[in-house]
């Protein structure tokens, strides 16, 4: 008898820490900034609605996709063409929209489910600086384009990378129909592309739309009013079954990814990345001035 409540004790505690930890929510992502501050933010915020929460930030991309689809990690961020590209291997070109539904879509078929998309557009992109736009009014790349076509001289600046890439400079130029000389273009790395701008080196640089520099060094980056860039999404995706698991999970999200847009976003990360604060504070201080914490 004594061996038989010893086992119904033992199968009930076994069953109550399974219950415990189907009921918690992994959180994932990627290892660089922007990534880390969703992931701590996400956390905090998901805590401070009543969730169990784990935390698995500082992973790379394939491997925390990975494990999403492997069931390690519940939610995380991630970018609508990085799904559609890397991940489905779909390389026609779609409007943002398209985008969004097409990895909704193909992924959903994986047990994936994309949740609202946020504002936040981490994408290539053109830059300058804020009062060189203010004095030419070129804030547009169809703009910039109508500009050099009328002889204004400009320099650019981007990453060998992008410059020889088929999807990249040359293609630029013919979906916007003009043509900018090879010796006003600077090739270098992406980090000097932001201080060659920033010190007037020269007057149009590659970026990423979500990177801190953009407004810790007064830049704008001109819209892509072609559409011409893939897009990429800012969206929190999470596992069907932990959709099915917390109900609320899904109304939650959506409301923190409303939030976000590239403005938003590249201020949290210039405050990391330029002002060096940390994560969590960061992280915690945008819940907070949201009334999220």
């Amino acid at each position: 008898m004594k061996r038989l409540m010893t086992t119904l004790t033992g199968l009930a505690l076994a069953g109550t820490m399974a219950g415990a930890q189907a009921q918690e929510i992994v959180v994932g992502g990627k290892n660089f900034t922007e990534q880390q501050i969703l992931a701590s933010m996400t956390s905090q915020y998901l805590e401070g609605l009543g969730h169990e929460v784990e935390s698995r930030a500082g992973m790379g991309s394939a491997m925390l996709r990975q494990a999403q689809e492997n069931g390690q990690i519940d939610l995380y961020w991630e970018y609508t063409g990085t799904s559609l590209i890397n991940y489905n291997d779909v390389t026609e070109s779609l409007s943002p929209d398209e985008t969004y539904r097409r990895v909704k879509e193909l992924d959903g078929e994986k047990g994936l489910v994309w949740l609202d998309p946020s504002e936040a557009n981490n994408t290539y992109a053109l830059a300058m600086r804020e009062e060189s736009v203010e004095e030419t009014g070129i804030d547009s790349l169809s703009k910039l384009a109508e500009a050099v076509n009328d002889g204004k001289e400009l320099s650019f600046a981007m990453n060998a990378e992008f410059y020889a890439r088929e999807d990249g400079w040359r293609p630029l130029q013919q979906a916007y129909d003009f043509r900018v000389s090879r010796g006003d273009v600077k090739r270098m790395d992406s980090g000097l592309v932001y201080q060659a701008l920033r010190d007037g080196q020269v007057d149009v640089g590659l970026v990423f739309a979500t990177d801190g520099r953009i407004p810790a060094f007064d830049f704008e980056v001109l819209e892509d009013d072609q559409n011409f860039f893939p897009a990429y999404a800012l969206t929190p995706v999470v596992r069907q079954e932990s959709l099915d698991a917390h109900p609320d999970l899904a109304e939650q999200m959506n409301a923190l990814s409303s939030l976000l847009d590239d403005q938003t976003m590249a201020t949290l990360n210039a405050r990391v990345d330029v002002e060096r604060e940390t994560i969590e504070d960061v992280a915690a201080d945008f819940l907070t001035d949201n009334d999220l914490l």
